[in-house]
């Protein structure tokens, strides 16, 4: 495929065109005209430099070595002279150099990418543990990207070590209560013990002694509160009774700032249910059924409330409100919504939903079946196999589907145990750490049909569409009978079926035709067929879900399992969600809007989204009180009660006091520079001190002031009032191996070595890395300036000619 250097050359075409279009109609001589047209289009397509790109493919015996050798300060619970020792192995067979990476923070993505040039490969020797500079996926795909190829020697870890935080809410309100986890993480996985203190303002409020034998253990500290307003500490102590190389991370402060508890308007609140319990116990509420003096409320609560309660001119003063930045929280029932004739009524307008059914049949149910068979890897597609995997599993369109992984070598092979919805991180996470730890079987087969057989049992009870895609390099010319007779009843059961070719040398995937196996298969049955070179992605577009039929009857009364669809969103990111429903309101999601909560039936139950500068959450169940029409209790106790204070918490926004001069700021590490922001509410020239020093603050937006602190030591430090806490370096904060950053190595096309299979293998893997395909850029250029000349000699040839033959008539015609 012939691309352009300087493609924007190529418009000059269009006003030679122009021109000679108009010299043919002022010029007899229109074949000359014709002809110089295409001789400067050929010269214009000339200086646009085309060229192609060549493969060929490169390798070498002595590859190019860098090894990064990780001795920071959390190295010194391993041995020692690991790098030394391997430098020392490698360097006399093949160019390595060695670098040390030191001091109190570890910048692995910042080395990574500085050594990545294409014309080298990178050995990291660490823990894995990288805590300042480039993001370390970032700095591995740059690295790919390049070219060069990144390995992982984990050194032997020789002595261990603990490490505590303390996690929770730093900003709090007035006598609630809080719920705070101690973490204590440990650099081993052996049993160790230890005994923890946890101090609030210096007054012991927790202690206990604890044996831990997994890597990170959380102690849950609930009900924690503070009744005075202002600033407030917690401090967390371990004294470990075992090995413990270092002590500066057994100590651990945690700033807390106490607010008053927010104002908040309720509309139509039943005080005597769960949700009023949880709304009166956390917040300042004024339950007033009207809409006046509500400019300093926080968020308003509407609880099962008909439409009709709200006039035009009410709904109106709602969207001011919403529009100066507050929220709102609509709570469903059996007055409210489908209930509430809230369909097509003022009061929808400011809903992220529509109050009409939800269109749902069934779900979409997927399985990808993955080739990891031998010839994957003798052929270099595994990594591309594995990537289009990961691709699909990522496709934001599938939230609410329910996918498993199936592999094939010579057998099919249960990856994921069934189908698992992808709406939850957990499972998405599973499902990813799966996938990247296969490798190729020991047999050479390709046994498309072994995989097949295990898909179509899977879907064999499922509802909704139902679809299969096939991950493979087309190796499948021994199993294709098999495969096709199988594919074929897939299909008649009503299963779209998909086959992602990832194109390779592999002999098997072309038949004595030359016509591709994994080809012929679809088309034999209908399927859809892919074709990608490696490196490719497939952008497979998988078809809107058809609606259900509008008369079908409604689902019987039961139970509705809730699921977390958003695990990203501010309500859920510290929720586990556990709990089941008996009804709710059927709506629709509108465009733009966020489904956070969903049944395990598809339907909404709690959907948020912007209104102008405002945020508004439809919650579309009940407020969980008995009778004979509950349906939400479950909701509203034990852990998924947090769901109602996160989600009056995100209506809310700000919880502070718009008045004075109000600071913000994190707490941070020793070495850690942090970022504070004041805004001023009131007239006055903005000051702040830390420690009594003042800071210097820069104007970033109107009355908001923004400075970069970086306190000198540890412990708690005064901002004008408002604590902000500094911890140990974050060196000190993970301890051990890096477990995750094996997973990472291998995605991108690394390998990850103990010491000892390092100075065995790493030589002969990064020889064999050391072969890649090269596309080199050939110039064009004298084929179209080639072609130019042709034409225009041809030209000149011709019209010489044609005037040598009318000489010679003349000549005659004169004799005669």
């Amino acid at each position: 495929m012939v691309q352009f250097e300087n493609i924007e050359v190529l418009a000059l075409i269009v006003p030679v065109v122009i021109a000679g279009l108009f010299l043919m109609k002022r010029s007899e001589r229109k074949g000359l005209v014709i002809s110089r047209i295409f001789v400067a289009i050929l010269l214009v397509t000339a200086l646009a430099s085309p060229f192609t790109l060549v493969p060929r493919v490169t390798s070498d015996d002595n590859p190019d070595l860098v090894i990064i050798s990780d001795e920071t300060d959390s190295m010194a619970l391993f041995e020692n002279d690991t790098s030394t020792e391997l430098y020392e192995a490698l360097t006399s067979k093949t160019p390595t150099s060695l670098v040390r990476l030191t001091g109190e923070s570890t910048a692995l993505g910042d080395a990574i990418v500085q050594y990545s040039t294409g014309e080298n490969q990178i050995v990291l020797v660490t823990d894995g543990n990288s805590n300042s500079g480039e993001d370390l996926e970032d700095a591995l795909l740059f690295a790919q990207e390049t070219g060069t190829t990144v390995y992982l020697v984990q050194p032997d870890l020789e002595e261990n070590d603990l490490s505590v935080q303390i996690e929770g809410d730093k900003t709090v309100t007035y006598k609630n209560e809080n719920q705070y986890e101690i973490v204590v993480s440990q650099a081993m996985e052996e049993e160790v013990s230890y005994s923890y203190e946890l101090y609030s303002d210096d007054t012991l409020i927790r202690s206990g002694k604890v044996t831990q034998t997994e890597r990170e253990k959380r102690i849950i500290v609930p009900q924690v509160t503070f009744s005075k307003l202002g600033a407030h500490t917690l401090k967390a102590v371990i004294k470990p009774s075992g090995s413990d190389v270092d002590n500066i991370n057994n100590v651990f402060y945690k700033s807390i700032y106490t607010i008053p508890k927010p104002d908040i308007r309720a509309i139509n609140l039943d005080t005597g249910s769960p949700l009023g319990d949880i709304l009166l116990n956390l917040y300042d509420v004024s339950s007033s059924g009207e809409l006046n003096n509500i400019d300093d409320k926080k968020a308003i609560i509407i609880d099962n409330t008909h439409a009709n309660t709200f006039t035009e001119t009410e709904v109106q003063e709602l969207k001011t409100y919403l529009n100066d930045g507050r929220g709102i929280v609509v709570i469903g029932g059996d007055g409210s919504y489908n209930f509430g004739d809230y369909l097509d009524s003022p009061i929808e307008e400011i809903l992220p939903v529509v109050s009409k059914p939800t269109d749902w049949s069934g779900g979409r149910n997927i399985v990808l079946v993955m080739d990891i068979s031998q010839s994957t890897a003798a052929h270099q597609t595994l990594d591309d196999i594995l990537g289009n995997a990961l691709f699909i599993l990522n496709n934001e369109d599938l939230r609410d589907a329910s996918l498993g992984v199936i592999a094939f070598g010579s057998e099919g092979m249960d990856v994921s145990g069934g189908l698992l919805f992808l709406g939850t991180a957990a499972n998405l996470e599973m499902l990813e750490e799966e996938i990247l730890t296969l490798t190729p079987g020991a047999t050479s087969e390709t046994s498309l049909d072994q995989g097949l057989v295990i898909a179509e049992e899977w879907l064999g009870d499922e509802s909704g569409e139902l679809e299969i895609i096939i991950i493979s390099d087309g190796g499948i010319e021994k199993s294709y009978d098999d495969s096709l007779e199988i594919a074929q009843d897939i299909v008649n059961e009503g299963v779209n079926l998909y086959y992602v070719h990832v194109r390779s040398s592999a002999p098997s995937q072309i038949d004595d035709r030359g016509n591709f196996y994994a080809e012929e298969l679809m088309d034999e049955v209908g399927g859809v067929y892919f074709h990608i070179e490696q490196e490719e992605r497939a952008n497979i577009q998988f078809e809107d879900i058809e609606p259900a039929d509008e008369e079908e009857e409604e689902t019987e009364a039961g139970t509705f399992q809730l699921i977390e669809y958003n695990t990203k969103h501010f309500i859920t990111k510290n929720i586990e969600l556990d709990g089941s429903i008996t009804g709710y309101n059927d709506v629709t999601p509108k465009a733009g809007a966020d489904r956070v909560i969903i049944t395990s039936t598809g339907k909404p139950v709690l959907t948020t989204w912007r209104y102008g500068l405002g945020r508004v959450a439809a919650l579309t169940t009940d407020n969980g009180q008995g009778g004979d029409n509950m349906w939400a209790t479950q909701m509203y106790s034990g852990n998924n009660s947090k769901l109602i204070s996160s989600t009056v918490n995100w209506a809310i926004g700000n919880p502070r006091e718009e008045t004075g001069a109000v600071v913000e700021a994190e707490d941070t590490w020793y070495g850690t520079p942090v970022t504070i922001e004041l805004t001023m509410y009131d007239e006055g020239i903005p000051t702040l001190k830390l420690d009594d020093d003042e800071v210097d603050l820069s104007l970033t937006g109107t009355n908001i002031y923004e400075a970069v602190i970086e306190p000198g030591s540890i412990g708690i430090h005064d901002l004008s009032g408002y604590p902000v806490a500094v911890n140990y370096a974050l060196e000190y904060r993970d301890v051990g191996l890096n477990e995750e950053l094996p997973s990472l190595i291998k995605a991108y096309g690394g390998s990850t070595y103990t010491v000892n299979q390092a100075r065995n293998n790493l030589l002969e893997e990064a020889q064999g890395n050391s072969e890649k395909l090269v596309r080199d850029s050939v110039s064009q250029k004298i084929y179209f300036l080639l072609a130019a000349l042709i034409i225009f000699l041809g030209e000149v040839i011709l019209r010489r000619i044609r005037e040598i033959r009318e000489m010679k008539k003349l000549e005659q015609e004169i004799r005669t």
